[in-house]
C-alpha cells in the first residue's frame, strides 16, 4: 500500500515537473496542427467564423492556381540542383579544414562565421554583391573579361542560380558536422587501405564516405526539409519576382494567409507541403539502407 501511495506521488511529481513543457507543446504545437487541418476544409478570413466547403481548397489548389504549381516547382528547382550542391559544398570545404596545419581553428571559424549571419542581414549583402551595375560579383567578371555578365535578381533564369550561390556562402552548419564525423573516421581503416595501394580519391569514396554516411543522410533529410522551407531570401530579395521565377512555396503560401487573408486556403497548402515533405522523406530513408553505412552492422 505504502509502495502504491509513493509510486503515484512520483507520478504526480513529473507531470508537475514536466507541466511546462506538456502545455507548451498543446498549447503551440498539438492545437496550432489540429486547427490548421480543420481550417483546411474550411473558408476562413481569420476575421470571420471558419465555413466548412470541404475539399474545394484543395481542388482549387490544384485545378485553378497557377502560381501553386510553379511554386512547387521553383522549391523542387532548389531541393534537385541547390540542394546536393551546398551538401558537395559543406563536404568539400570540411575535407580543407579537417588539415593538420598551424592556425586552422582561425579558418575554420571564419567558414563558420556567415552561417550565423542573420539571413536578413546576408540577404541585404548578397542583394549588393548581385548587383547588375554595381556589385562585387559583376564588377569581378567585367575584369576578367567576361563583357556580358548575368544580371543575376533581375533575371529569371539566373534568379534562382543566383540564390543557390548565395547559399553557398552560409554551408557552414553543415561543415562542422562534416568535419565532426571526418575526424571520426577510423585511422586504422585508412591505414589498411593506405597499405592495400588504394589512393587519395580511392580512399575517400570506399572508407570516407561510408564512414560519414550516417551524417550525409542527416544532412540530406534536414536539408530537405529547410528547401521546402525556403522562404526568408525570396522575401527579402526578390518578393518571388522577376516573373515569378523566385516564387517558392512558402512565399506563395505566406502571401494567401497574410496578404490575401486566405487562411484556409493557406493551411491546405500547408498540409500538401507536409505531405510531399513526408513523401520525399520517407523515399530517402527507405533508399538509404543501400548506402548507408553503420558502425557495428554485419555485412
Amino acid at each position: 500500500m505504502k509502495s502504491s501511495v509513493q509510486a503515484k506521488r512520483d507520478t504526480l511529481n513529473g507531470l508537475l515537473f514536466a507541466s511546462p513543457w506538456i502545455l507548451g507543446f498543446l498549447t503551440f504545437v498539438l492545437y496550432p496542427l489540429v486547427a490548421s487541418l480543420y481550417y483546411s476544409f474550411c473558408s476562413y478570413d481569420a476575421i470571420s467564423p471558419p465555413h466548412f466547403i470541404g475539399l474545394e481548397n484543395y481542388r482549387i489548389m490544384l485545378t485553378q492556381d497557377p502560381l501553386f504549381w510553379r511554386s512547387l516547382w521553383n522549391t523542387l528547382y532548389m531541393a534537385i540542383f541547390g540542394l546536393p550542391v551546398s551538401l558537395a559544398a559543406a563536404l568539400g570545404i570540411a575535407l580543407l579544414l579537417n588539415q593538420r596545419i598551424r592556425g586552422i581553428s582561425i579558418y575554420r571559424t571564419i567558414y563558420f562565421l556567415p552561417s550565423i549571419t542573420p539571413v536578413v542581414a546576408s540577404s541585404v549583402l548578397w542583394m549588393w554583391l548581385l548587383n547588375p551595375q554595381v556589385g562585387l560579383i559583376n564588377t569581378s567578371l567585367h575584369r576578367l573579361g567576361i563583357s556580358s555578365p548575368p544580371a543575376w535578381l533581375s533575371d529569371p533564369n539566373w534568379a534562382k542560380p543566383a540564390l543557390i550561390l548565395m547559399g553557398l556562402w552560409a554551408v557552414g552548419g553543415g561543415m562542422v558536422i562534416y568535419l565532426a564525423s571526418l575526424q571520426d573516421v577510423p585511422a586504422s581503416l585508412l591505414e589498411a587501405a593506405s597499405l592495400d595501394g588504394a589512393g587519395r580519391w580511392a580512399k575517400f569514396r570506399h572508407v570516407t564516405v561510408p564512414s560519414i554516411s550516417p551524417v550525409i543522410l542527416f544532412n540530406l533529410i534536414m536539408g530537405l526539409i529547410g528547401t521546402f522551407q525556403y522562404f526568408t531570401q525570396a522575401y527579402v530579395m526578390t518578393n518571388g519576382g522577376p516573373q515569378d521565377a523566385t516564387m517558392f512555396y512558402a512565399l506563395h503560401l505566406f502571401n494567401r494567409a497574410f496578404q490575401d487573408f486566405e487562411m484556409g486556403y493557406a493551411s491546405a497548402m500547408a498540409w500538401v507541403l507536409f505531405v510531399i515533405t513526408l513523401i520525399c522523406a520517407i523515399v530517402v530513408f527507405r533508399t538509404s539502407a543501400r548506402w548507408v553505412y553503420y558502425a557495428g552492422e554485419s555485412s
